[in-house]
């Protein structure tokens, strides 16, 4: 008894200790066991008799994978008292998660009474998967397949349902996978590689594994595969700089007017050298022969270079100085800009082209950076007058003398929220003084995002604005991922100096707020309310509106149709001509693609009194079809009847059609004709047609590398002739001479693959290494020598042998001739050390490996499954093969027999008496 307790108390004590960061000592019924531990449970015995008693115990579970540590004991409680059994158990680590049953089994030692206890209890689930790569192949030859295997191995407690995906192979298993606990499974992904790789490359193939049940548990792991090219495109030892020249022919009907001529274009972007440093830009475009709209191009000249820290352009461009100053100022002139560590200046110099109001500009400016998303700029610009043209002024100011416009702006980030920017600006003139301000506010957070712009420009303010202020904001709220609010508010600026190339936009005051539901993966649904102010600036006005709506639109795709429909129901103040009514529009969008075309479909009908008429209807439709044909060529279709008056700034299509031609690499055409609104009319029709011819050149800035040679010498080893043998190395070709030499010259660097064309060999010559191989070509002269000698051959016969007295052959050639028709068959593998070829032989039966390199050769035989009773008399042949040869095996397979031994001397058999003496 003494013994047990003893015993006991060593169980109790060791998973305390083991376990005392446990916050409970026993482990409940209700509680979750961790599988690959040792726990224990308590039993409640009861003794409500007057007398001792004393059980035999034993220990059973439901489960394979947990074991009492004790099974069997002796356990006595007092009369009278309750006692609580401990009961230790070791939980395995692939247990699977459930739940089990503890039962106690009790036979009482005096009268046999017996004792039985049952607790549930319940193993967590332990999810514990790994993934790895355990074979890919070093390299392949481009247009073969890589393939590549993972291990899979769930060293958990639960069933894991695995999706399998790879983002740039196949997965050959499917893409899911059933893995039970303990399970281990082999995942292999593969990859058709290009047969016209140009040059070689690493091909990274991954493998994603994550779980059904838990999605964003994602594992990915990767192998890496050199692709050796075939058809190794020439490397270029010049760095290139991208340049197009075109030539187009232009014909207009202009307001009645036609109007005809060439003009020529030249355009290059690119780098001065290969490391990227020194960007060039440049762009020549002669004079157009007809007048400028959208759709021709204007005469432009310009060239600019950029190199890390430095900014300079020489001609035509957009001139800004800032928002309130000098906005956009389209004219011919020169910018500089040089960025310190952070620091940076930069200054420019303007002739305006299309604004009469302004002769020349000077702009210079300074720029401190406080952080990486901070910065303040202070700058001057300084404008001179076109004083041949007085009278003109778009915005009521008249420049009447030399302006003076200092300006300091800022953006600020105050958080990973909230950014501020701002700008103040000051002018003088001789006679007048002006000022201007504007801020601006944008805010991110996780639902809710807005932008607030406000400016305002004194009314004799020289800069961009005058006299005018401008409003500009929206906000949204996020409630769900279906569901967001918004508002938009826009208040136009009404005095700024636009170029008179352009036509100014229509003056708008609008705000409008809604709601956007997104009912399903490809659809939603929007709904507006709010108002809206349309004033035309030109002189007559023909429409100045005040306009409250309720607008409905539902973006939605069915199949490869994608459909917007949208309605729009509005109550107008026509100030033009005193009346109100109502206006309605309901428009249908309808776009989709199919056989390489995509096709928009376009429809409106509108009952509105924005303009002369009270509830005047306007139906508006158009399509427009892009077929590509070809990589080579596309052809572009658009119609479209008429346009909203309140886009009378823009030119207009109203008829279409460009055809574009790649003819050859580098070689381009292009025709094109159509039907226009130009900017301001609202009726008359103008007819422009181009043809244009583009070549595209990569014109050579930089030589970067040395076109290397690959020469070498063929040996005779054997064959019949060394000459006349072509010799291929990607598009690279050389024939050998008499004496075997050949030669591959002006070949641009890189790795290369060398291989013989046999049709131009004996059908018996072979190479004595390895073909074909790969050659990286990095010095200006590489040599490459190898020989030329006669194939091999390794030929013979697997036969079946046994051993027997002469009377007996008769009886073992019936029994083999018996056997021989099981077709029994051993494997065959011959290796040099280079290359290894097997082949399956069957007893009785030739074999032969033809084609064989001379050299040190080893035949190594496997059993393949071969009848116990049978085995190989010699399994290793190891020789050396000459040119020429043919070496001759044979291979025997031997029956085992049991051997009877006869024991040749008598064994004497008796006993030693012992005798008495007397």
């Amino acid at each position: 008894m003494i013994k047990n307790w003893i015993l006991y108390c060593i169980i109790l004590l060791f998973p305390v200790l083991i376990f005392s960061q446990q916050p409970k000592e026993f482990v409940s019924k209700k509680d979750s066991l961790l599988p690959g531990t040792a726990t224990s449970i308590s039993f409640t015995i009861e003794n409500k008799t007057s007398e001792n008693k004393i059980y035999d115990i034993r220990i059973e579970t439901s489960g394979q994978y947990i074991q009492p540590i004790i099974t069997k004991s002796e356990y006595s409680i007092p009369a009278g008292q309750n006692s609580l059994y401990i009961v230790p158990l070791r939980i395995a680590a692939e247990c699977p998660q459930g739940n089990y049953t503890v039962t106690l089994h009790g036979t009482e030692k005096n009268n046999g009474n017996p004792l039985l206890q049952s607790l549930p209890i319940l193993v967590a689930g332990n999810r514990k998967l790994s993934v790895m790569a355990i074979n890919a192949p070093e390299f392949v030859k481009a247009g073969e397949t890589i393939k590549s295997s993972f291990l899979i191995k769930n060293s958990g407690n639960v069933t894991e349902n695995l999706l399998l995906e790879s983002k740039n192979a196949i997965v050959d298993n499917g893409p899911s996978l059933l893995l039970l606990p303990g399970e281990t499974k082999i995942v292999t992904v593969s990859k058709n590689t290009n047969a016209d790789l140009g040059k070689n490359e690493y091909q990274n193939l991954n493998l994603s594994v994550s779980s059904a049940d838990h999605p964003k548990e994602n594992q990915m792991v990767y192998s890496s595969t050199q692709i050796i090219s075939t058809k190794p495109i020439e490397e270029d030892i010049y760095h290139r700089l991208p340049v197009s020249a075109s030539l187009s022919f232009i014909g207009m009907q202009n307001r009645g007017m036609y109007h005809d001529g060439f003009q020529g274009e030249i355009y290059g972007k690119g780098s001065l050298d290969k490391d990227n440093k020194g960007q060039l830009e440049f762009h020549a475009v002669t004079k157009n022969p007809v007048e400028f709209n959208s759709f021709t191009q204007y005469e432009e000249y310009f060239i600019n270079y950029r190199r890390e820290n430095l900014f300079a352009h020489l001609g035509d461009k957009t001139y800004t100085s800032s928002y309130l100053t000098e906005f956009a100022r389209y004219g011919r002139g020169a910018e500089f800009r040089y960025n310190f560590k952070k620091f940076s200046i930069g200054s420019f110099y303007n002739h305006p082209r299309f604004f009469r109001d302004i002769k020349d500009e000077f702009n210079i400016y300074s720029t401190f950076k406080l952080n990486k998303e901070s910065e303040i700029t202070a700058g001057y610009l300084y404008k001179i007058p076109r004083t041949e043209d007085p009278g003109f002024s778009l915005n009521g100011l008249k420049l009447d003398s030399n302006a003076h416009l200092p300006y300091a702006t800022g953006k600020f980030k105050l958080n990973k929220n909230l950014d501020v920017s701002g700008e103040i600006a000051y002018s003088k003139t001789d006679r007048t003084e002006g000022s201007a301000y504007m801020m601006q506010f944008l805010g991110s957070f996780e639902k809710f995002n807005g932008n607030i712009m406000y400016m305002r420009s004194s009314p004799q303010f020289a800069g961009y604005f005058t006299n005018t202020s401008t409003f500009n904001g929206n906000l949204q709220y996020k409630f769900s991922k279906r569901l967001n609010l918004f508002a938009n508010y826009v208040q136009d600026a009404r005095n700024f100096q636009r170029d008179t190339l352009y036509l100014a936009a229509p003056y708008r005051q609008y705000l409008q707020y809604g709601i956007n539901y997104r009912y399903a993966k490809k659809g939603s649904v929007m709904l507006y309310n709010g108002y809206q102010k349309y004033q035309d600036r030109l002189e007559p006005r023909q429409f100045n509106y005040y306009e409250r709506f309720f607008r409905l639109t539902i973006d939605q795709q069915i199949g490869l149709f994608q459909l917007n429909l949208q309605s729009q129901w509005g109550k107008t103040d026509n100030y033009l001509s005193g009346f109100t009514g109502n206006s309605s529009f309901y428009t249908a969008n309808l776009a989709f693609e199919k056989f390489k075309t995509s096709f928009n479909l376009y429809g409106s009908y509108a009952i509105t009194s924005r303009y002369q008429m009270q509830n005047e209807k306007q139906i508006y439709y158009g399509a427009r079809i892009l077929s590509r044909f070809t990589d080579k060529n596309y052809l572009s279709i658009f119609y479209q009847n008429n346009y909203l008056p309140e886009e009378y700034y823009n030119d207009r299509n109203l008829f279409e059609i460009l055809f574009h031609q790649q003819i050859i690499q580098g070689h381009e055409v292009d025709i094109s004709g159509r039907y226009a609104l130009q900017r301001g009319e609202l009726g008359n029709k103008d007819f422009i047609f181009s043809l244009r011819y583009t070549l595209r050149l990569n014109v050579p800035v930089q030589k970067i590398a040395e076109y290397t040679t690959l020469s070498g010498n063929i040996r005779n080893m054997g064959a019949k002739k060394i000459e006349g043998i072509r010799l291929m190395m990607g598009s690279h070709l050389s024939i050998t001479d008499k004496n075997g030499d050949y030669i591959f010259k002006n070949v641009s660097p890189g790795d290369y693959l060398l291989e013989i064309d046999r049709s131009t060999t004996e059908i018996n010559d072979i190479a004595d290494i390895s073909l074909p191989v790969q050659i990286p070509l990095n010095n200006k002269e590489n040599i490459f020598n190898f020989g030329l000698t006669t194939a091999s051959k390794i030929q013979g016969f697997i036969q079946f042998h046994e051993p027997v007295e002469n009377n007996q052959l008769s009886f073992a050639q019936y029994q083999f001739k018996k056997e021989k028709k099981k077709r029994e068959s051993i494997i065959i593998e011959a290796s040099n050390g280079e290359q290894i070829y097997r082949k399956v032989g069957f007893i009785g039966e030739k074999f032969d490996f033809t084609y064989l390199r001379p050299g040190n050769w080893n035949v190594k035989l496997y059993r393949n499954g071969l009848d116990k009773r049978y085995k190989i008399s010699v399994d290793t042949f190891s020789f050396i093969l000459n040119p020429s040869e043919t070496k001759d095996l044979t291979i025997n397979v031997v029956k085992q027999q049991t051997e009877v031994k006869y024991q040749q001397e008598s064994i004497k058999v008796g006993y030693n008496e012992i005798k008495k003496k007397k």
